[in-house]
């Protein structure tokens, strides 16, 4: 049979355009977390003493737990006496109880007035109704973030301080970096201690100070950072959180304020996130620390990455990590460390790969302590977010024992939300 030229050449361009394709597709299969209850802002955390068992959450009550590595999820809805209102954030100790801190409601209708730490023995199955930190009903408290020292099992919680006063003076609120620790396994928490040298004056004009995010070192060192209008900043403690820098130190400053304008998106805002090395590894000790700017242009948000070997006291000029070079917007990253290989691993949104506003999950690699990062995409389907619908405020990652598990939420044409994850081990990553 007689094949013409031009089908010839018709063959090989749709092949050709076949494996394109294939290749800017996703990897990874996507796994389905939750779709019920409208859930946003994400985190998620994995029982390192079995890692089959993980925890998955997002606002406002929504929890999952899975038992095989993330392949299958279970979901239920998470209570408390003293409310469940949003900011999940999920740690896990030594002995394998998970912690999810969250922002309160009282039933006497205060929100905001403490943050709630509830605890599970049982692989997440059930929760304890909660302690509770921070009280103070005249006062907000905001945007907590945890971390367990895995050497004390002591856990550390920054937050942000809202001090209200009076409606004539000025300004009518003062924001503090705030810091609790408990000692005995989330039974009781230390009185909140300020630990910014320098306070926000206004919450409503984007000067306030928040994101406050503590991670522990190799030798139980505390290495807190949050975000200001000024930009990035770093304190640390060497004692247990008993005592702290005299002066803060600022890691890089911002281009603009710490909200970006995203097209589609809400809001987004530069929470730095902060991750250690404490693997046995080169680079051990290492402090590394991520967010997106627009330091290229409005429409050109990029993931920056800067890192400190002297325990913060000097810090790397701020690399990109996305690695094309489109004029497109990069943001809302969030950064760990393999601790058993020292691997640095980020997720973020990404948009390199279209000319609107559809959005892709990408992930950055280092296996060299930040030196060099490769980029792979996590997700299998675009998404297109609208500014009237809220999709949190942060995305989470977790990695161990080469077991990558990013987690995002996504939307639909409708813009019904949900949640997902990636089946990624550090073997296969292209």
């Amino acid at each position: 049979m007689k094949v013409s030229i031009t089908k010839i050449f018709f063959l090989l361009l749709t092949s050709l355009s076949l494996m394109i394709s294939e290749k800017a597709s996703s990897q990874y299969k996507n796994v389905l977390i939750g779709n019920k209850n409208e859930p946003e802002e994400t985190t998620i955390c994995i029982n390192t003493k079995h890692p089959n068992i993980m925890i998955a959450a997002a606002n406002t009550e929504n929890y999952y737990f899975s038992s095989d590595t993330g392949k299958s999820w279970r979901a239920a809805s998470l209570h408390s006496t003293y409310g469940v209102w949003g900011d999940p954030c999920l740690v896990v100790d030594s002995l394998g109880s998970f912690y999810y801190f969250h922002l309160s409601k009282s039933s006497n209708g205060n929100a905001y007035d403490r943050l709630i730490c509830q605890k599970s023995r049982d692989k997440g199955i059930t929760w304890s109704n909660g302690t509770y930190f921070g009280l103070d009903d005249k006062q907000s408290q905001d945007k907590e973030f945890a971390t367990i020292d895995p050497k004390t099992n002591y856990i550390y919680v920054l937050w942000t301080e809202q001090k209200k006063k009076q409606m004539h003076e000025q300004p009518r609120t003062i924001t503090d970096i705030m810091l609790s620790i408990s000692k005995d396994f989330g039974k009781t928490w230390s009185k909140g201690m300020k630990i910014n040298e320098k306070s926000g004056p206004d919450f409503d004009n984007w000067k306030t100070v928040i994101g406050g995010m503590p991670v522990t070192g190799p030798n139980s060192e505390v290495y807190a950072t949050w975000v200001s209008y000024e930009g990035i900043y770093f304190d640390k403690s060497l004692d247990s959180g008993k005592t702290w820098m005299n002066k803060d130190k600022m890691v890089a400053p911002l281009m603009d304020q710490w909200a970006m304008n995203i097209s589609g998106m809400y809001r987004c805002y530069i929470f730095p996130i902060m991750a250690v090395d404490c693997s046995s590894g080169p680079y051990k000790g290492s402090i590394y620390i991520a967010w997106a700017d627009k330091k290229k242009g409005t429409a050109n948000a990029n993931i920056l990455f800067t890192k400190s070997t002297d325990q913060g006291a000097t810090w790397s000029t701020p690399v990109k990590v996305n690695n094309d070079s489109n004029a497109r917007q990069h943001y809302m990253p969030w950064i760990t460390v393999d601790q058993t290989n020292g691997n640095i691993y980020l997720a973020f949104y990404d948009r390199r790969d279209h000319k609107d506003d559809k959005t892709d999950v990408y992930m950055a690699k280092s296996s060299d302590g930040g030196k060099t990062f490769s980029n792979f995409k996590v997700s299998e389907r675009s998404f297109t977010p609208k500014s009237s619908t809220f999709m949190g405020d942060y995305l989470g990652l977790i990695a161990y024992n080469n077991i990558i598990r990013p987690i995002w939420t996504s939307v639909d044409d409708h813009q019904n939300l949900s949640v997902w994850t990636a089946i990624i081990s550090a073997d296969k990553i292209k």
